[in-house]
């Protein structure tokens, strides 16, 4: 019965292990992609046009739309995958952006949230899973 109980916990452990793993997998790919990024990016300057309201219980949030012209001149628009209140732009401002030479829809803020938000909060997730995982698996075999 001691020895189920033991498997029980090693599995658990090792599970949250192998998450954490994963996790961090992830989180180094998301920093290689926007590493890639950043060395074959073409940068430039957006305007902010304009400035979506989320309505919500909790209250209201802002997501700010960009507006650039791409290598070829070409108006393109990018709406920010993140909301906040206050608003982080004003309407009007600039933002220095950075996008995929090949694929003008791969845009990225140049800040760094904008640039490593999933391979922080990724991380984030990732290394308490690592430690407490790793730790009771070392203990347990050594």
């Amino acid at each position: 019965m001691a020895s189920k109980k033991y498997t029980m916990w090693v599995v658990l452990y090792g599970g949250l292990f192998f998450l954490g793993l994963v996790l961090a997998y992830f989180s180094a790919q998301q920093y290689q992609k926007t590493k890639t990024l950043l060395m074959e990016g073409i940068r430039t300057t957006a305007v902010v046009r304009d400035l979506l309201t989320n309505y919500d219980s909790d209250g209201n949030t802002y997501t700010p739309v960009f507006e650039f012209k791409d290598r070829s001149n070409t108006l393109q628009t990018y709406k920010s995958p993140v909301s906040s209140s206050p608003p982080a732009y004003a309407v009007g401002d600039k933002v220095k952006i950075i996008y995929d030479r090949k694929d003008s829809s791969n845009v990225k803020t140049v800040t760094f949230w904008g640039l490593y938000r999933f391979s922080v909060i990724l991380m984030m997730i990732a290394s308490p899973l690592l430690v407490i995982g790793g730790s009771y698996l070392l203990y347990t075999y050594r």
